[in-house]
Formats: structure tokens, C-alpha cells, sequence
């Protein structure tokens, strides 16, 4: 092979995905695992020791997913990129932030150095996907890109020229712990986010913090996909539909009115829902300050393989 290959690892809470490209995008190589998880709960190990079994595990299965993937296309020491629910701080140079918490105050690119014998970029993994559809997805050819992810969590992440904006903190794109713009009692109660604040964005936007304010404000015990098909059927379910398009119309509108991006990408299960598309950009207007809107919403490209393939053109 005489083109470059890159390597990207999307490393999530449930599971591992490798992916290998060329210069042209082309995907050479693909595979997955679960993640591992920690051991059973057990009161004569420590929550640290734990989180120790598990973040040993993760770099031993992804040690084994690069060994197979060079193997199988009989190259070594390819460059590597990897995406991960948290970020890196800029004060110690470890992972905070993470949803699998076993990463935090952990440094798994200097630890990964050592297992692959190589450098290694890693990135948060929203601003993997960002990239990802910035260079060759549904952002391509346009300066300015935002990435959203409306998953279990809810992330974002910049690209400006096809460069990823990281920030002075690098929380750049963490959109979703800011609190809902312009709340009124039709959002109460608020949802105490993991980040110890309430009524962040995240509670409302995320899969499961849209099932559950339909819960809390409609006495409906269902999931996002529940939520959506029982719409035609439902008063309830609909009702909550209409303030989840409201909700995020709001907080798009401010993403837009301070970096005005060209594109806005939805990733994450919810940005499966295809009527978000139009019902989302038929409101947005009341809120964004402008008197037109050209920025685009649109439905990422690549999916769920956005991640990987973000993390591998870190190396690009």
C-alpha cells in the first residue's frame, strides 16, 4: 500500500471500535468489542481498585485490536488516534470529565505509548465525530462546523477549517452543561445533572434525559424510542415531543448567535429521529438573533462509525 493509513479507536462505555482508512476515506479494516466493565461489586475491593481492573482491560483490549488490525494488513506502527468520553486537562495532562470514569486522573495515551511503542493523538469524542464530518461527512467543504451528539450524554465539538478548535480548557463544544436558554414552568422540574448542577442542557437533550422529564412532567415511563412512536397515539407523548423540539431549538439558537457556525451536525441516537431536521429549523428563528438563518442542520453522514473515523484523521 503506498497511501497512508491511519488508525482511529472510538472508545466508548459499551464498546471498542478500531477502524483503519486511507488517504481517500476508504475504510481498509473494521471491528468491534464490548468494553470491558468492571468486576462485580464487592466490599473487600475499593472502588479504586475497581476502576483500576477495568482501565487495565480497556488498554489491554485495545493493545489487541491495533495488533490484529496491523496484522491483518500486514503493516506496523501505523498512527493512531483515539476518541474518548472525556477530555484532557489542561492542568495535569489526565482525563477528566469522563463518563467511564474509570479514565479519569488517568493517562491512557502515555499509557497506550509504552503498551504500542508509538505516539498517540486522543481526543474527546464528540470532537472526533465533529472531525470526522467536517472532513468528509455531512460539513465537507464548509468552513465552520459544529457536532452535536444527542446520546446517552450531550457533547459537541468544533471544526474550523477542518482543524479542531480544542479551547484555552479544552471543553470547546461542551454546550451541554450550560443551563436550558430561557426556561419557563413549562420545563420544571429540573434534572440534576451528573455534573453536580441542574437543569444543564444534557438533562433535557440526552436519550435518556428526554425520557426522563417525560416521566417527571407526564407520568410516562417510556424510552426515547417509546416516546416517538406512541406520538400519533398520545397527547403526552406528544406534548413531550413538542417541548424536546423547543428545548433544543433554544439551545441550538445559542450555539449559533456566539460562533455562527455554517453547519450544525446532529449525531447520537436522537438525531435519528428525521423530523427533528425540519421541526427544529421551523423554530429556531424566534430565538437566534438574526433576521435570517443560514446555518444548516443536518443529519450526520457516517453514523455511529463518525467516532472512529474522527479519531483516525487526528493523524491527518
Amino acid at each position: 500500500m503506498d497511501s497512508k493509513i491511519y488508525l482511529g479507536i472510538d472508545l466508548g462505555g459499551t464498546k471498542i471500535e478500531i477502524a483503519a482508512l486511507d488517504e481517500s476515506g476508504t475504510q481498509l479494516y473494521h471491528a468491534r468489542i464490548s468494553t470491558p466493565q468492571p468486576p462485580p461489586a464487592s466490599n473487600a475491593i475499593s472502588l479504586s481498585e475497581h476502576n483500576n481492573f477495568q482501565y487495565i482491560n480497556i488498554l489491554q483490549s485495545i493493545k489487541q485490536l491495533v495488533d490484529n488490525c496491523e496484522a491483518e494488513l500486514h503493516l506496523a506502527n501505523l498512527p493512531l488516534g483515539i476518541g474518548i468520553p472525556g477530555a484532557l486537562s489542561q492542568e495535569t495532562g489526565l482525563i477528566k470529565n469522563a463518563n467511564t470514569v474509570c479514565l479519569i486522573g488517568k493517562d491512557p495515551a502515555g499509557d497506550l505509548s509504552v503498551l504500542l511503542k508509538r505516539t498517540i493523538k486522543i481526543e474527546n469524542d464528540a470532537n472526533c465525530f465533529t472531525l470526522s464530518e467536517a472532513i468528509d461527512g455531512a460539513g465537507k467543504n464548509h468552513e465552520s462546523v459544529f457536532g452535536v451528539i444527542l446520546g446517552t450524554g450531550v457533547g459537541g465539538g468544533w471544526v474550523i477549517n477542518n482543524r479542531l478548535h480544542i479551547g484555552a480548557n479544552a471543553i470547546s463544544g461542551e454546550w451541554g452543561h450550560n443551563p436550558l436558554p430561557w426556561p419557563s414552568a413549562l420545563d420544571e422540574p429540573k434534572q440534576r445533572c451528573y455534573c453536580g448542577k441542574q437543569g444543564c442542557i444534557e438533562t433535557y437533550l440526552s436519550g435518556r434525559g428526554f425520557s426522563r422529564q417525560t416521566q417527571l412532567q407526564f407520568n410516562l415511563d417510556l424510552t426515547c424510542p417509546e416516546i416517538i412512536k406512541k406520538i400519533p397515539e398520545n397527547e403526552f407523548a406528544a406534548k413531550s415531543y413538542q417541548l424536546y423540539v423547543d428545548r433544543l431549538a433554544r439551545s441550538l439558537a445559542t450555539v449559533i448567535n456566539i460562533i455562527d457556525p455554517e453547519i450544525i451536525v446532529l449525531g447520537g441516537g436522537v438525531s435519528n429521529i428525521s423530523s427533528l431536521y425540519t421541526d427544529v429549523t421551523s423554530q429556531w428563528h424566534k430565538y437566534i438573533f438574526s433576521d435570517s438563518v443560514n446555518t444548516k442542520l443536518l443529519k450526520n453522514t457516517f453514523g455511529d462509525s463518525s467516532g472512529v473515523r474522527g479519531a483516525a484523521w487526528l493523524n491527518k
